[in-house]
């Protein structure tokens, strides 16, 4: 959740000087670091998961019936 929004929750102002961390703190959200470590690895994750998908679709398939075509006339 956003700072901003955090603190308009907890009815708290920048001019009361306190720290973003405590408010987080306070209602339990996630450190920032953890947020973006769980998102980099949803990124290098992603990778994976679209190497697996090129295996199959339309395209894959024509390509194989193509190649199998090439096969049997040689």
């Amino acid at each position: 959740m956003e700072t901003k929004m955090l603190r308009w929750t907890a009815g708290v102002t920048r001019m009361d000087r306190i720290r973003n961390d405590a408010i987080r703190r306070k209602f339990g959200v996630a450190p920032i670091a953890d947020k973006m470590r769980e998102a980099r690895l949803r990124c290098a994750g992603s990778g994976k998961v679209a190497s697996q998908h090129q295996k199959r679709g339309p395209r894959y398939e024509a390509g194989q019936t193509l190649m199998k075509k090439k096969k049997k006339n040689t």
